[in-house]
């Protein structure tokens, strides 16, 4: 996997602002990180990156910063990408720009035999899968104000890594899609626990996915959990990082029993492990 270095274009000074951006390696389906710290008379409102504006939040456990997640698309070609920071500065509605580039991160691709009904299917199917379709981006569209975090991301099982995010996956010998999270392996009925506090807001059998739990974590942030054999939690429940929320198995378009794992941050599918991996060591380090 190729990685390469933010630089910064500052089009306008930018000694108002008090920026950092975490993370130098930046690459399609990843996830960059600015933080802000707290300024007299600056209050920050929103970022505009790719035509999408993006809220500034308050950091869920520091009041002296903020920050704002940018997903970056695993369709994104190599690019010099523009953010402007948009904030009031003594009443007065004010705008920066600053510059990074993208590059590739060349995933590889891998290929998978799994039941024809799965990759060529009947209306009906084509019906249903449509609708959870549907349903599932709706609420990934969904930003809850409150974050319901309070301490570091931990993953959902402790286990091999058998397929890792973005692969290219050729189902049956024809290209279907790219892997939007990370597998596990996992024996039919392992217990699957929470990444973090949150509220589930799907928890039902589908199609491809088979038995899913999905976790709004708040501030845009979702946690998904597919494949499952059991579910323990319903619709509408809160959750502590770390309960059970669940156990894994083969349910849905799959090869075997495992678990997989995917984030979505402001609806976009990002790298898990690197999401973690950049939360905890920058939005909420030391907090176990």
């Amino acid at each position: 996997m190729r990685f390469v270095s933010f630089f910064l274009f500052f089009a306008t000074a930018l000694f108002a602002l008090n920026i950092e951006i975490a993370d130098s390696n930046v690459t399609n389906g990843r996830t960059a990180l600015l933080e802000f710290k707290k300024e007299k008379n600056i209050e920050y409102r929103s970022v505009l990156f790719d035509d999408k504006s993006y809220k500034i939040f308050k950091n869920p456990l520091d009041d002296e910063r903020f920050y704002v997640l940018l997903p970056i698309s695993y369709y994104e070609k190599p690019s010099d990408k523009k953010v402007e920071i948009f904030y009031v500065e003594d009443d007065k509605e004010r705008s920066k720009s600053l510059f990074f580039r993208v590059e590739s991160a060349d995933y590889e691709k891998e290929t998978l035999s799994v039941d024809s009904s799965k990759v060529t299917l009947s209306k009906e199917d084509q019906k249903r899968a449509s609708k959870e379709y549907a349903e599932a981006m709706a609420l990934y569209k969904t930003t809850t104000k409150q974050s319901y975090i309070s301490s570091e991301f931990i993953v959902p099982m402790d286990s091999k890594i058998t397929s890792e995010f973005g692969k290219a996956r050729v189902y049956n010998g024809s290209l279907k899609s790219y892997h939007g999270g990370t597998d596990f392996r996992a024996n039919d009925g392992t217990p699957l626990i929470a990444c973090n506090n949150g509220k589930v807001v799907l928890a039902k059998d589908r199609f491809y996915s088979g038995g899913s739990v999905v976790i709004d974590h708040g501030h845009g942030i979702y946690s998904c959990y597919f494949h499952m054999s059991k579910l323990d939690v319903k619709e509408g429940s809160m959750v502590k990082k770390g309960e059970t929320i669940g156990l894994s198995g083969s349910t849905g378009r799959v090869t075997g029993p495992h678990l997989h794992f995917g984030i979505r941050v402001a609806a976009q599918q990002v790298d898990p492990l690197q999401f973690v991996e950049l939360i905890n060591k920058n939005l909420l380090k030391g907090t176990k």
